[in-house]
């Protein structure tokens, strides 16, 4: 069985056991965390697809981490105007192992 969820902005497809990793979430490691925005589950049986979300279904998952991918840099530049900038951005992650999908 697997589900097509929505958090952070983003889609992802998970299936029970599966390791991701999400936007930060709030809580700490050990935690449950129950997602609720569901767009498709499938797999057994019929697909069910939501409009926008399916009725009923949620997804379980445990936080195993949290922290900060590894550093980009920003760089911006401006030719022939002596104008450039540099930065630095690490992203704040939470990984997640989905538990259940229940529906």
């Amino acid at each position: 069985m697997y589900a097509i969820i929505k958090t952070g902005g983003k889609q992802y497809r998970v299936s029970p056991g599966q390791t991701l990793r999400v936007e930060k979430l709030e809580g700490a490691v050990g935690d449950n965390v129950e997602l609720s925005d569901v767009l498709l589950v499938g797999g057994e049986g019929e697909t069910r697809i939501g409009q926008p979300l399916v009725d009923g279904v949620k997804v379980n998952a445990e936080i195993v981490e949290q922290g900060r991918a590894k550093k980009i840099i920003v760089f911006k530049k401006k030719r022939r105007k002596g104008y450039h900038k540099k930065q630095g951005h690490r992203q704040l992650f939470t990984s997640l192992k989905i538990t259940e999908i229940s529906a």
